[in-house]
């Protein structure tokens, strides 16, 4: 465990985020920072002894030394999308009309300016092993995150059915929402409006995803009317999301690419919590 960088006042909104590294008040002018690689994960998995399956597609830009990610519905994104991203400096990029790339590279020029080594409250190394065991491994260092208790309801915004095994482990139950609907491993239907369930949960857990989709902050706005903990886990906007820590969220899971389900050695997840102080 470490003490984070002291930094100023959390954020509302991604739009006054936005705001604020455009004007350079958190790191260098984005106008003086160019994308120099851009590319799409396009991903299927299905862990063994699993009985569903998923797709991944992903949105990664490279500004010097670190990416940005953002992931979309599968083919949301086109080829030329993502080659139009190279050579372009991070402020164009902020006012680009699709969300995904304005994620990816604020995501990418905060993970340079606020670096998760150096901000994180702590790090969990998710060892080496299969699909399942790192997805087992990394469900666990998020649900350690969330203050609840057996017979409280985790509203759960984006399924990840290792995460909904965890909580199901530990005796707390939830309620599962995804925008592309369907089921979850046990054949709970995913519905896909999370402002129907807010007044019947404890407690939020929000993929990264919603930053790219827009519904992120309406969550958060109940998160922080109601006090409510939210907890984000986040591959999408990794660096974006501690920016919110104590305007609604209460912690997030980060993680930068690459990503547990890329590779099978170790990986990293940085974890910050409210108490700690929001890194932006």
């Amino acid at each position: 465990m470490r003490t984070p960088v002291p930094t100023g006042e959390p954020f509302l909104s991604v739009t006054d985020l936005i705001a604020a590294v455009s004007a350079a008040r958190l790191g260098p002018d984005p106008a003086t920072e160019q994308v120099s690689v851009a590319f799409t994960t396009r991903q299927g998995a299905r862990h063994t002894g699993r009985g569903r399956s998923y797709r991944n597609h992903v949105l990664s830009l490279r500004v010097g030394a670190t990416v940005g990610s953002c992931a979309a519905e599968p083919d949301e994104l086109t080829d030329d999308v993502t080659y139009d991203c190279v050579g372009r400096s991070v402020a164009d990029l902020l006012t680009h009309p699709v969300p995904a790339v304005r994620v990816a590279a604020l995501d990418a020029y905060l993970s340079a300016a606020r670096p998760h080594e150096h901000t994180a409250h702590d790090t969990v190394t998710i060892p080496a092993g299969t699909s399942l065991a790192k997805s087992t491994a990394r469900a666990a260092a998020v649900v350690d995150l969330i203050p609840v208790a057996p017979g409280q309801s985790v509203l759960v915004v984006g399924v990840v059915n290792s995460l909904l095994g965890q909580l199901r482990h530990r005796g707390v139950s939830y309620l599962p929402c995804d925008l592309a609907g369907g089921s979850t491993e046990w054949d709970e239907p995913c519905l896909p409006d999370a402002g129907a369930l807010l007044e019947r949960c404890d407690a939020l857990l929000v993929s990264g995803m919603t930053l790219g989709n827009g519904t992120f902050e309406p969550l958060l706005r109940h998160a922080r009317a109601t006090g409510k903990p939210m907890v984000a886990f986040a591959q999408t906007g990794s660096a974006v999301l501690p920016c919110f820590l104590g305007a609604g969220l209460s912690a997030v899971s980060a993680e930068p690419y690459p990503f547990f389900w890329l590779d099978g050695g170790p990986t990293t997840v940085y974890r910050y919590r409210v108490t700690a102080g929001s890194p932006c």
